[in-house]
């Protein structure tokens, strides 16, 4: 029987010679991006901070880093600002576009570089880190943010007179 994990994520197969780099295990940079169509482009970009900073890049890490903090200041400071002035009636309009935009803005001036990076750099054949972690802590933020979201629509429906239901 052998010792190996089944489960583990794929391990490249490394040569040492005089002239190869040895890679850090990195997320796939393509994935990250991927992921961040679902988990906005926060998510994608923290994960390729932290491939910048595997690699060795402090200035690229703190790019991304940045995109992470404005990404996350317009995803949370937006709808709380909506949702406390009702008569913006372009809310969710509002919001969709600044989240595409955000998507859109990352991907072409910062996401996408990374895949070509590592690719001209290492090839497709380089150690890369597993998705369990930080799937399932962007799902439980997801869920947090969805609570919170219920919570502050409710306050701001009392502090607005409540809601008031027609019957006809």
């Amino acid at each position: 029987m052998s010792s190996e994990n089944l489960y583990a994520p794929p391990k490249a197969k490394l040569v040492e010679t005089a002239d190869a780099e040895v890679s850090p295990a990195l997320w796939n940079p393509n994935s990250a991006a991927n992921w961040s169509l679902l988990f906005s482009p926060a998510f994608g970009a923290y994960l390729q901070m932290k491939n910048w900073e595997a690699l060795g890049e402090p200035a690229k890490a703190a790019t991304s880093r940045i995109w992470v903090v404005v990404t996350l200041a317009v995803l949370v400071g937006l709808p709380s600002v909506l949702m406390f002035l009702p008569q913006v009636n372009a809310g969710g309009g509002v919001q969709r576009i600044a989240g595409f935009g955000l998507l859109l803005g990352w991907y072409f001036s910062n996401g996408r570089y990374q895949a070509s990076y590592v690719k001209e750099r290492f090839g497709s054949d380089y150690p890369r880190k597993g998705w369990g972690k930080p799937l399932l802590f962007a799902v439980l933020v997801f869920v947090a943010a969805i609570l919170v979201i219920g919570v502050s629509a409710v306050v701001a429906a009392k502090l607005h007179g409540g809601i008031t239901v027609r019957r006809s």
